[in-house]
């Protein structure tokens, strides 16, 4: 009996590593089909915004996410419209990104595969893509600037201080 024993409990302590390992998020780098999908995005937002706007993102985090906010109060993009919800998202995210040090990663875990920003090589994420629209699909109000300051605020409560700050 003992010789049973130890190999199942082998054998248990394999699997249950297997599991936790598979259970742990995997980051990785953009691909260039990620790459190219999220131009795709920005490009699909910057000629809805020219046509029925006359605007342009400019870059410039103010009049960007005000373009933002106007894409939405003029019901030009509508809470049924998640490809282009998640476009503002990714205009968005771009902003943090600069302003945050943050960069642009794929993050894999067992509910699936998404654009993330991270701090450095912290364990600190933000999901910008979604951020509009889980809002809106949801019923809520989306104040662009607010959901913009949340992150913000929540990156900044997570960097480590730095010194002479």
């Amino acid at each position: 009996m003992p010789r049973i024993i130890a190999p199942c409990l082998a054998l248990l302590l394999a699997v249950l590593t297997a599991v936790a390992v598979a259970q742990e998020p995997q980051v990785g780098e953009l691909s260039s089909l990620d790459r190219q999908f999220m131009q795709q995005q920005r490009d699909l937002l910057q000629e809805l915004a020219a046509l029925r706007l006359g605007r342009r993102f400019s870059g410039e985090r103010e009049r960007d996410l005000a373009l933002l906010q106007a894409l939405l109060d003029r019901d030009i993009v509508r809470p049924d419209q998640t490809r282009e919800l998640q476009a503002m998202g990714v205009i968005l995210g771009d902003h943090l990104a600069a302003d945050l040090d943050l960069h642009w990663v794929v993050y894999e875990d067992q509910l699936g595969r998404s654009r993330a920003l991270r701090y450095r090589d912290s364990d600190t994420f933000l999901f910008p893509v979604t951020m509009i629209a889980r809002r809106l699909e949801g019923g809520a109000e989306a104040r662009v600037n607010e959901i913009y300051r949340k992150a913000s605020d929540t990156v900044e409560r997570l960097r480590p201080a730095l010194p002479y700050r």
